[in-house]
């Protein structure tokens, strides 16, 4: 058996790019395609994730944060990337100096992106969020009219470009919420208005993942797919098969195999107690790298080609797994998730078990675990299977 990873993070970079793909032909070739890469790309690892996602054709790249944008440039990302949120004070000189798209949700802040412009001495490149209903960033309705204003007067001292006007859904994972509805109408209102006082921008957009799948009327110029890329459903249940595949796999080595008796007790609290004799596998791996505590007694991953289910209390450094009297070798494969191509669990699984999302299940995963990216050769036909190591 060969070595593996005390516990590890494995990334498919091919099965991004297949994906990538896959959504891209979805929308058609006069939607432009953004990757969203923020916050580590999901927790695959932004650097390569935006690599493989220009590769597959990608015209954009999405970020949260100005330092993620500066990051993309540094590692050597020429194409267009946009980020979307800033605190007073930001350094938009660094930003406008690496021609990243910047976004402006009030006056005050295009007033700091002018000063950014003042000291590097090049125009910005500027998109406007408005609120349609989220309640969260973009300038609100009443603050339009302010905003588009000072957007237009800027473009007329060459001060920047306004190549942008977007929003965000709010319940686009629920699509009969009315909620989309008056959403999509609003962003309409802002569209119109931006158009009276002379804007006119590169891309109009709305859509994130689940919108771009599931409606059509919301893609505009361009839609944002952050969670549907890395191979995950943004609406669990009611998305369409469209052949994605989930890009992350999470594993470890079997730690130990015991025996335990009726009535034996299972990790802190004793939350689970043995019904009759069974085996038990330790894995090495716990809330301290991202494993949620709150899927104790509801998991399950793979060992030996069968699910185990996860008895007791996660903790910290590691968990407790039922192998039904089974005694496969320490040092075996887990696998916590993956593609559920070989029957095993995947992100979505454990997102149920822990009363979450899958979004939060691949990025809080990580901790002292090790990232390897591979490439499987999925998107070519010519590799080993997605997640081969």
């Amino acid at each position: 058996m060969s070595h593996l990873a005390r516990a590890e993070i494995v990334v498919d970079l091919a099965a991004l790019r297949h994906n990538v793909r896959v959504l891209s032909r979805l929308v058609g070739e006069d939607v432009a395609m953004m990757t969203v890469v923020k916050a580590d790309a999901y927790g695959h690892g932004m650097v390569a994730a935006a690599g493989a996602a220009r590769e597959a054709g990608s015209q954009w790249l999405g970020v949260a944060t100005l330092e993620e944008a500066l990051a993309l440039r540094a590692a050597g990302d020429s194409g267009r990337v946009l980020c979307w949120l800033a605190v007073p004070g930001e350094d938009y000189a660094a930003g406008v100096a690496a021609d990243v798209d910047l976004s402006a949700y009030s006056v005050a802040e295009l007033d700091e992106i002018a000063a950014g412009v003042e000291a590097v001495g090049r125009p910005a490149r500027v998109q406007l969020k408005v609120d349609t209903g989220l309640s969260r960033g973009g300038a609100a309705r009443a603050d339009w009219p302010a905003v588009f204003a000072r957007a237009r007067a800027g473009e007329e001292a060459a001060t920047w470009r306004v190549t942008g006007i977007w929003s965000h859904f709010s319940s686009s994972d629920e699509p009969e919420d009315p909620a989309n509805d008056r959403q999509e109408r609003v962003f309409r209102d802002a569209l119109a208005l931006a158009d009276e006082v002379g804007l006119d921008p590169e891309v109009r957009h709305l859509a994130n993942s689940a919108a771009a799948v599931l409606r059509p009327s919301a893609r505009f110029d361009l839609v944002r797919c952050g969670i549907a890329s890395y191979g995950l459903e943004p609406a669990p249940g009611l998305m369409p098969d469209l052949g994605l595949v989930p890009v992350m796999t999470a594993r470890a080595a079997l730690a130990m195999v015991k025996h335990v008796a009726p009535g034996d007790a299972v990790s802190y609290g004793r939350a689970w107690i043995a019904e009759s004799e069974t085996t038990l596998g330790l894995v090495p791996a716990g809330y301290g790298d991202g494993v949620l505590r709150s899927a104790s007694n509801a998991a399950e991953v793979l060992v030996g080609g069968k699910r185990r289910p996860v008895r007791g209390r996660i903790c910290m450094d590691q968990f407790v797994v039922d192998l039904g009297g089974d005694e496969p070798d320490p040092g075996e494969e887990v696998v916590l998730f993956g593609t559920g191509l070989d029957g095993g669990p995947t992100a979505t699984d454990w997102a149920q078990a822990s009363g979450t999302i899958n979004y939060e299940i691949v990025t809080r995963i990580g901790g002292r675990m090790t990232r390897r990216h591979v490439d499987s050769g999925l998107d070519s036909g010519t590799g080993a299977g997605v997640g081969a190591p």
